[in-house]
């Protein structure tokens, strides 16, 4: 092992390399190897067309991660499992057609890893079938220029599955916290610890180089083994970063509670405020049960957690993410993909293993677009490529979907007053449309397998049958025809619609402990009345 600065590591690639990067979005990010790469460019116009891939979004959205790597030259092609957080420089590049990019799931990036570790034929996976993934569909790629297909169709066995070619990586950019003298790496203070391993035997398995980027070295004999995530006969060179490039994560520089080395009372998580986000969360946790192990996707799922909190019933709940947390409460905004108080932090390669094998009871997710027949879009807006994260895994195999999101977008304000929401703008952009632009769920399909699917907003509730959409629930104070169907571009099946509970819609709710306890009924049973057809709750 040689330790380097970020600007020699730099010098180590060469041109129309395959990099593999570890990270999600400034987590476990080697940000500084990053910045080297890009000073190395500017000044000497090398490495040149380079091919990325990463398991998840790689950035900040600003200053941080591939937005060093947007540049003319640099990079040829972009392979992630979002992208959303990249940076608008890499996005533009990406949308205008600069670069070749894909996307695919995050859980199926992060098992590839291993199976190039293990120098397999590759990846052969159910997951993704019938969304954009699908090669009869758009084969995962982003724009024009993408013309390679890295995903194939294939029949095994009398079913159809989807496989992946294992590439061939040539640098592998990994992040620890302590690296000894012999390059054995922790990553105590990383608070996930992702695929860093599998990555790092994949460069290995193709003949690659390992750099990593870590905190400090310390002597020889000085980590306990068990601390050791990524022994030193897998790593090449390692590079001290500065603490500004090392954060643990886009928001925090860093939180014990977040990696586990301390816990932190639950009442010391903040409140969300009583808007429209806030009763979305509320509604939705009234699918949570006590036990179900539950995924919380980003966005206002994330808010699931927080309500709980408040409501004095985290406890109650097992609460995962995709990144590879178990237990706790699991973190929002800036530091997505960490949690507070969790029991178990566990490879990301190794959780998409438990979701993709039906691990998961529930999953509370984002609410972009939807049609008629309950298609759902998460991952590309306006010709935009957001991306799917581990959504398609997620989708796949959980018993329970629940989507979450406003029921229309693009300057939606809301009043949340005396039990009762009231429209005071109604947003710009529609959510519940003729047909996605791009399918992230196929509503279909998950009809076909008889998951159970909910789509709950700010005033109504949806729920997936085999013949599309029933609105089931109206929020109180919201007419039907006026605040709903005007703003649909389909008219949903309503044989009987409910309120919503309106104690949700009130400053305090404490109603969800309650609702937990009541495993006879569904949560709906709660409503305090009845909806005419078309109208007005009566």
């Amino acid at each position: 092992m040689h330790i380097v600065s970020a600007r020699q590591a730099a010098d180590l690639i060469p041109d129309e390399a395959t990099l593999f990067l570890g990270g999600l979005a400034m987590t476990s990010l080697p940000e500084a190897l990053l910045k080297g790469i890009e000073s190395r460019f500017l000044e000497h116009g090398q490495p040149r067309l380079l091919s990325t891939w990463a398991c998840g979004a790689i950035g900040n959205s600003r200053d941080g991660g591939m937005v060093h790597l947007a540049h003319a030259g640099l990079i040829r092609r972009v392979v992630a499992g979002h992208f959303g957080q990249t940076g608008a420089e890499m996005m533009k590049m990406v949308h205008d057609g600069d670069v070749e990019a894909y996307n695919f799931p995050q859980g199926s990036l992060s098992q590839l890893t291993r199976h190039i570790a293990s120098r397999s034929p590759g990846l052969l996976t159910q997951v993704g079938l019938g969304t954009f993934v699908d090669p009869r569909l758009e084969g995962g790629k982003l724009n024009g220029r993408s013309q390679e297909d890295l995903v194939r169709l294939v029949d095994f066995n009398g079913q159809e599955w989807l496989h992946y070619p294992c590439p061939r990586i040539d640098v592998a950019l990994i992040r620890a916290t302590l690296a000894d003298e012999d390059g054995n790496l922790t990553l105590d203070k990383e608070g996930v610890l992702l695929e860093q391993l599998a990555i790092a035997q994949a460069a290995r398995a193709c003949g690659g180089i390992v750099i990593a980027q870590v905190e400090r070295v310390v002597a020889s004999g000085s980590l306990h083994p068990k601390a050791v995530k990524i022994p030193g006969v897998v790593v090449d060179y390692v590079v001290v970063a500065e603490p500004a490039d090392h954060m643990q994560s886009i928001a925090t520089a860093f939180n014990p509670a977040l990696c586990g080395d301390v816990r932190v009372p639950l009442h010391d998580i903040p409140a969300m405020p009583l808007d429209e986000r806030k009763v979305i969360a509320r509604r939705a946790a009234l699918e949570l049960r006590p036990g179900a192990v539950t995924n919380l996707g980003i966005g206002i799922p994330a808010g699931v957690p927080a309500v709980a909190a408040e409501e004095g019933v985290a406890h109650l709940l097992t609460l995962s993410v995709e990144s590879g947390i178990h237990g706790g409460v699991p973190a929002q905004g800036g530091d997505f993909g960490l949690a507070y108080n969790p029991q178990a932090i566990i490879e990301q390669t190794s959780q998409f293993d438990f979701y993709d094998g039906g691990g998961l009871d529930a999953s509370f997710l984002g609410l972009a677009q939807t049609d008629a027949h309950g298609n759902v879009n998460v991952s590309k807006f306006n010709g935009r490529p957001v991306g799917c994260g581990g959504f398609v895994n997620i989708t796949r195999a959980t018993r329970k979907l629940v989507f979450c999101g406003t029921f229309t977008a693009g300057g939606l304000k809301v009043a949340v007053e005396g039990g009762q929401l009231q429209i005071l703008n109604e947003g710009q952009v529609r959510k519940f449309i003729d047909q996605v632009e791009q399918i992230t769920f196929n509503g279909s399909d998950a009809a076909r397998r008889e998951q159970d699917v909910l789509f709950v907003t700010e005033r109504a509730v949806f729920r997936l049958r085999a013949d599309g959409l029933e609105l089931t629930e109206v929020a109180p104070g919201i007419d039907i025809e006026r605040d709903i169907l005007a703003h649909m571009a389909f008219r949903p099946h309503m044989p009987n619609v409910r309120l919503m509970d309106a104690d949700i819609f009130k400053p305090r709710w404490g109603g969800l402990a309650a609702a937990l306890h009541a495993d006879a009924n569904p949560p709906t049973a709660t409503a305090k009345a009845t909806v005419a057809a078309s109208g007005s709750p009566v």
